[in-house]
Parts: C-alpha cells; structure tokens; sequence
C-alpha cells in the first residue's frame, strides 16, 4: 500500500504474518463461503441494526487486518479502541505491506482463516481489484461526498492528506522547493518510500515531483524524470524509511503524506527538529480506501470495523493522527469534531489536486513504463 515512514516499520513479534498463518494452519473456509447472513449484508439494518451486527461480530470474535502499522495515522489507537470497545482480537499481520501485497495475500489465502477481512487501499490498486470487495454502506454513509466512494459502498474513501517533504532540520537546510532537492546539500539524503507502481504514498510523491517541475495531473512524466535527476546527482536515497531510519539520521528527508511527517516531528520532539513542507503550487491530495474482503474469514467484524472507522469516534482518532477524516465537514457542521486537531492541520498553500480515475490509470501507465527503467 504505501512504503511509508509509519509503513515500513518492523513485523510486530505479536502480528501474525499471513504467509506465516498459511504455512501453519490448514485451510478453513471463510465465513462468506458457510453462507453466514453477514457475508452478504449490505448495511446494518440487513442483520436486524447494529446491535444485531455488534452481537454477530463479538460472537465470530476476531478480525484480521493488514498493512496496518501502529503509527501510519494513528492506526495504533484505532486498533486499540475497537478491540476494547468490542472485544475483538484484531490479528494484524504484515504491518510494512503495500496495497498490492494486500490484494495477493487475499488471493493466495482465499478460503483460509488468516486472509485479510478487509482492506485499506491506495485508490489505483483499490479501484484496479473492485470485484474483490463486499459492497457495505456504513451508518454514516450519506455524510461521504458522492465522488469519494462507490455508490454500492464497494469501496469508500476515509482518511487523507497532502504530499510533504519531511526533513531533519538540523542535517539539512529546509527545502524551498523540489528542485532545492537537486542541491549538493542533499547529496545521498532523499528517501521515497518503496515503489510507486505499488505503493500509495510513493506514488502520490512522483505526481507531487510532477507538478513540482512543471507536469501536471494528466503527465507526471515530468515527476518521474526528476526522481531520474536525483539519482544521477547522487541525491536519491533508495532506502525505506522508517522511524528508526529517520531517528538515526539514515533517511534525513523523506517524501511522504503531512500527516506521517508531523507525526514524526512530534514523536522526536527533543530528539531531532523534524519538520514539514508542503510544496507551494505541488498539493497533491489523496485519500485512502477502505473496502471489505468479499471472501473475509470475519464477515460480521469486517463490516462492524467500517462503522466503527466512519463513526465520529473512528474519525475523530484519525483526526487525532493528523489526518484529514472524510466526514470532517459535515462533523465540523454538526458541531461532533475535534475542533483543537482540526485547527492544527498543516496550511498549504495553491489549489489541492486530486487525481481523477482517468488520471490515475494514465500515470500508473507512465510509472509502469518508466520507473524501473529510470531509477533501476
């Protein structure tokens, strides 16, 4: 999904990887396989109400998620509150995956006990595997714009941000610009997280590069050449970065969403001085997708953790993160956000682009074609 600061950190010794889950235990057919009345539920009120679907999720007592490290956006909370407020397990396997990892581990463990419930997506793998999803419309449902979500509730749209650069302000001087990147300051100090043909946030970092240098939504090729100038000046960094790459000083600027940069900026407060720029006339917005696995093994606690993450509580902790939730505007009229977190979301300066699905598929093309090519 998104090799990001938060994403790359090490497999938790209490996370189970699905691989491993596979390896270990004999194939068990997945709830949406034993004609459970949850595996087909559209909505809530299709098992009685939620209550009836909480009752339903208890009793399966476990969800299996992916991809989900503790400190991208504050999922580490959010696991922690739906577990307790339920008491559900929350088996959470592979926290440093990408979005097609999430994808291929459903396919390869489909029928299994350990395949994913749901998914959390980058919108080009999330939109490239729609026939692999449960349509579900949250109780929320109605305060989602229309274009951030799929009519049936396939997929929807939850928590976003803006592409930034991080950068420790005591190695390197604070970057007015992409192309201040090109500079012999930041010689062997610029780090993308993973691959962009596969990862969400890397790839919303070329499109960033592309409008930095003079691109544009509809040709990031421009985007992909600059990450070619960085590696011929030397200034590309092909490591992933992690907390603890950037604590050490290994990855002393990272491309990454603001959300994740500020969040390091606070966790090394009096450790590091982590700052965070969104590049003016280069914003680039996005927004994660949430879906449900349509073979989930946990088909009732699949979908009560979609409640539970458009709730006002579940946006409010993304909030908490950071991140910018999707119902913000109609909490904020309706008086139920965090006010305080909302006030002190990063100022950006020019007008946000968001890719259109047309855009997406064309600049997936550009990367596929030219990436490997061009920094390999």
């Amino acid at each position: 999904m998104r090799f990001a600061v938060a994403r790359t950190v090490a497999v938790l010794a209490a996370s189970a990887g699905l691989v491993g889950v596979a390896a270990c235990a004999p194939p068990e057919k997945a709830g949406a396989e034993t004609n459970s009345p949850a595996a087909t539920a559209t909505t809530a009120a299709d098992l009685g109400g939620l209550d009836k679907l909480i009752e339903a999720a208890k009793k399966e007592g476990e969800l299996n998620v992916i991809a989900l490290p503790p400190d991208w956006a504050n999922y580490g909370a959010i696991i922690k509150a739906f577990g307790e407020k339920y008491g559900i397990k929350v088996n959470s396997a592979q926290p440093d995956a990408a979005s097609q990892d999430e994808i291929n581990a459903a396919n390869q463990l489909k029928g299994q006990a350990g395949a994913p419930d749901v998914f959390d997506l980058g919108d080009a793998v999330a939109r490239a595997n729609v026939s692999m999803f449960a349509p579900y419309k949250v109780s929320t449902f109605d305060e989602i714009p229309a274009a951030l979500k799929a009519a049936d509730g396939a997929w929807v749209n939850d928590y976003g941000g803006y592409m930034s650069i991080g950068f420790d302000a005591g190695k390197v001087p604070a970057p007015r610009s992409l192309a201040d990147l090109l500079k012999p300051e930041y010689k062997g100090k610029v780090a993308l997280n993973g691959d962009p043909t596969q990862a969400g946030a890397a790839f919303s970092g070329v499109v960033m590069a592309a409008l930095g240098n003079g691109g544009s939504a509809d040709d990031i090729s421009k985007g992909v050449d600059f990450f070619g100038q960085l590696k011929r000046a030397g200034n590309f960094l092909p490591v992933d970065p992690t907390p603890a790459t950037i604590e050490s000083g290994q990855t002393p600027v990272v491309i990454d969403w603001d959300y994740l940069n500020v969040a390091q900026g606070a966790k090394l407060a009096g450790k590091a001085d982590w700052k965070t720029v969104v590049p003016e006339n280069a914003v680039v917005g996005s927004y994660y997708v949430q879906a449900i696995n349509a073979d989930a093994p946990h088909p009732a606690a699949a979908r009560l953790w979609q409640e539970f993450l458009y709730s006002d509580e579940g946006q409010n902790l993304w909030l908490s993160g950071g991140a910018r939730p999707v119902r913000a505007e109609a909490m904020a009229k309706a008086g139920t956000i965090d006010q305080t977190a909302y006030g002190a979301l990063p100022a950006t300066t020019g007008q946000p682009v968001f890719l259109t699905e047309a855009q997406t598929a064309k600049a997936k093309e550009i990367l596929t074609a030219n990436w490997a090519k061009t920094i390999g």
